[in-house]
């Protein structure tokens, strides 16, 4: 029999906010003079931040304890997140890797095997710290497969190690390097690898410190990181991203240098020809391109340059100028990725924001359109040019994350590891709406619930959205979702202009001065669940990270009164200062700077979170996340926006923020602590509409 557990949404009384001292700091902006009183919070080493931190956790936290079903969601999410969890394996030398959780595993483990023997354990990052908050970022096999070089980070840290093992005997060749950021790994052949890192902050907190420079270098094995050459970047040129790799072939190192987020040059050096001068393939800014794969002195380059939903091309590096490309997948109607495996070419394809898988041989002729399970999210297209059969995972909101084995000559697939996850698809519904903004655009949004339920308005909603850096909202199978759907909830995810659904021209629709596009769509989706029963503005909740924690700030400064709670995660919410810490002047794409012109310090001014806050409004039941080693977007955003919005929020909804500790920006958390914030979440949103919960 269920237990019905309900608390009203008034029920907690006495909420005393900790005192937030206001300090006397302004900045002119081109003749406007902008009062800064919680500037102090920006100091992350501070006694008085850390004690505003932990005041602000504790009443936090007392406000979370008194939910009364708050332990009942966090053992049913337990319970729900707790079967074997599979990554799609990849074969590296004679070994086929994977990755698995058991099931509450804080980090799953890196598994291999050999042919059909058992599998054994490679690496076990749960090993490497007691908490679980040190995590196995990335690994990459030379191209032999005899060694390996993988990254860890420390606390959710951007900002991370590197240790190299051999292979077979999984010891340490005894080469650590520290302090890289934003890198990849690149081989040549088993003497080295090259990364990327900044020098890091010498003055202040090294967590915020501003990083501009990044550079390229080569790590010779058995040599201190002291040694390392300087291949490419410097402090001369200001590049604050730096990428390489080295074609499987071993033949060309490929370097991408970008100065924002969007847009970046194109590099390649002829590794078989000793001392060979790094050669420039494009230059400046303006279209995306990088090398994807090569025969011989063929280049194939994926690029937007006169194609904004991306071709593929192919030059000679002998002679490699843009009047020598030669298409091999012309631009189409959709969006286009493109990834190597068995000699073939993988293009995925956006259709409204779901995948369309297309194979071609080399010469780009199609061969064949690869059959999907349903409409969702297929990933993983990739292997090296020998594979025979490569893996791929196929998911949506009411498919589990599933691995294909997808074999290349024949175009056949089976499933290889189903999810096992206690969840009937068949008693939910997924379905894609288009629905107007503001100025009349059509945009997508994909709404799930359970079969049956009522549209009469009084299902608790959750809107999840993210609307900026090219970056495209694809179906994607959620554990933590589970507790709301199975409870009658809804949950919506509006594909928003500055998203790459319907590439460069949604993404630019969304960026600096067109950036009210975003918040425009993002309030009319909320507008069109309640208009279409599926909720009302007492049962709406709104949630976005990192850029989405923008966006909820920014709406619901602009809107407070349409929606009930609001989770802005991690969020960017100081829109006239977020240039000024780690790597956030490479944001600029999207949004300007506050220096840039009057009139976009006026646009940011107008729309910061921070700075539109107003005196005297009631604002939606908030709850502001964070953590204490977010170094990307630095936690200070979060302090300063709860601390002006606890002094000027009029009403009884509670506005709190829960600051994770010895966690970072959200990749590589801990297990347990995304069941803890997880289930923080789901009370609190429907604490505070009242909602029953159904044991």
């Amino acid at each position: 029999m269920s237990d019905n557990i309900i608390a009203p949404a008034d029920s907690i009384k006495n909420l005393v906010y900790p005192k937030s001292t206001k300090g006397t700091v302004s900045d002119d902006y081109f003749g406007t003079k902008v009062e800064d009183p919680y500037r102090w919070l920006e100091n992350d080493t501070s006694a008085e931040t850390k004690a505003w931190v932990i005041a602000e956790n504790k009443v936090t936290q007392n406000y979370l304890e008194q939910i009364p079903y708050r332990q009942a969601m966090k053992d049913r999410l337990s319970e729900l997140w707790n079967y074997e969890k599979f990554s799609a394996p990849f074969k590296e030398g004679a070994y086929t890797y994977f990755y698995k959780n058991d099931g509450l595993q804080n980090q799953s483990v890196l598994y291999r095997q050999k042919g059909e023997s058992e599998a054994e354990v490679f690496l076990n990052p749960n090993e490497f710290s007691k908490d679980g908050t040190t995590f196995l970022a990335e690994i990459e096999f030379s191209k032999d497969g005899s060694l390996a070089a993988y990254q860890l980070s420390e606390g959710g840290s951007d900002w991370r190690k590197v240790m190299v093992i051999k292979s077979q005997s999984i010891s340490s060749v005894g080469d650590t390097l520290k302090d890289v950021k934003f890198s990849g790994l690149a081989w040549h052949g088993n003497d080295g690898f090259y990364y990327s890192s900044y020098d890091k902050p010498t003055e202040g907190s090294q967590l915020s410190g501003l990083t501009q420079y990044h550079k390229l270098y080569y790590h010779q094995l058995g040599t201190p990181q002291e040694k390392d050459k300087l291949v490419f970047g410097g402090n001369q040129t200001k590049r604050r991203y730096i990428g390489a790799t080295v074609t499987e072939d071993q033949h060309y190192l490929v370097i991408t240098a970008a100065n924002a987020t969007t847009g970046n040059e194109l590099y390649i050096k002829d590794l078989t020809q000793p001392n060979s001068a790094i050669v420039k393939l494009v230059g400046g800014f303006d279209t995306e391109q990088n090398v994807i794969a090569c025969k011989g002195s063929k280049l194939y380059i994926y690029t937007n340059d006169q194609a904004p939903n991306y071709r593929l091309v192919a030059v000679d590096a002998k002679n490699p100028a843009k009047a020598n490309w030669k298409n091999v997948i012309p631009e189409t109607e959709n969006v286009m990725q493109i990834s190597t495996a068995g000699d073939k070419l993988f293009a995925s394809y956006l259709k409204d924001a779901t995948s369309l898988v297309l194979q071609f041989d080399m010469d780009g002729k199609k061969e064949r359109e690869i059959a999907l399970p349903g409409i969702g999210t297929a990933s993983g297209f990739s292997g090296k040019k020998t594979d025979k059969e490569l893996y791929f995972t196929f998911t949506s909101y009411v498919f589990p994350a599933t691995v294909f084995k997808y074999n290349i000559g024949s175009g056949q697939s089976e499933i290889y590891k189903k999810s096992g996850v206690n969840f009937d698809p068949t008693k939910y519904e997924s379905k894609q709406v288009f629905y107007p903004s503001k100025d009349g655009t059509k945009i997508p949004m994909i709404i799930t619930y359970k079969k049956g339920i009522s549209l009469d308005g009084n299902n608790p909603t959750l809107l999840y959205a993210y609307g900026g850096f090219n970056i495209s909202l694809t179906p994607a199978f959620s554990t933590s979702n589970i507790l709301l759907l199975e409870q009658g909830g809804v949950y919506a995810v509006a594909n928003l202009r500055g998203g790459g659904e319907y590439g460069d021209k949604w993404h630019d629709a969304g960026t600096k001065m067109q950036k009210q596009n975003v918040f425009d769509d993002f309030i009319a989706a909320g507008e069109f669940l309640i208009k279409e029963k599926y909720t009302s503005k007492d049962y709406l909740a709104i949630s976005g990270g990192s850029n989405g924690g923008l966006l909820v700030g920014a709406v619901m400064t602009q809107r407070p009164e349409l929606f009930k709670v609001a989770f802005p995660a991690v969020g960017v919410l100081d829109m006239l200062r977020y240039n000024k810490f780690t790597a956030g002047a490479g944001w600029s794409y999207d949004y300007g700077t506050a220096e840039d012109s009057k009139e976009m310090f006026e646009y940011l001014y107008n729309y910061s979170p921070y700075s539109a806050l107003t005196e005297g409004t009631n604002y939606p039941a908030t709850m502001v996340t964070t953590a204490d080693h977010d170094d990307r977007v630095v936690p200070a955003h979060s302090f300063k926006f709860a601390a002006r919005l606890q002094e000027y929020h009029k009403g009884n909804a509670p506005v709190l923020i829960r600051i994770e500790t010895n966690a970072g920006h959200g990749q590589g958390k801990s297990t347990a602590k995304v069941i803890e914030e997880q289930a923080d979440k789901w009370a609190f949103m429907f604490q505070n509409m009242g909602v029953k919960y159904v044991k």
